[in-house]
């Protein structure tokens, strides 16, 4: 039990990291994108897509919230665009 609560504990805070760089990545995204830097938002969509993935693939954050996630950042580049 001792072994298993100090798992928990490296999980939680490793867990809490990866969430925490998601929505920050999230939001510099989101930033770029109502500024219009067309070349920042590609490339960090690029990179947040693959965190998301990495992500869902460790556990962390279900699958079909990244796919939400990606696929709504998607929408609003394409929005963007046009």
């Amino acid at each position: 039990a001792a072994k298993s609560a100090r798992q928990s504990v490296r999980r939680r805070d490793r867990n809490t990291s990866v969430l925490s760089s998601l929505k920050t990545e999230q939001k510099a995204l989101r930033k770029a994108l109502s500024e219009g830097n067309a070349d920042v938002t590609k490339a960090g969509f690029a990179k947040f897509s693959a965190a998301l993935d990495k992500a869902a693939k460790r556990g962390i954050i279900h699958k079909n919230v990244a796919d939400r996630k990606k696929s709504r950042l998607a929408k609003a580049l394409a929005a963007k665009k046009s």
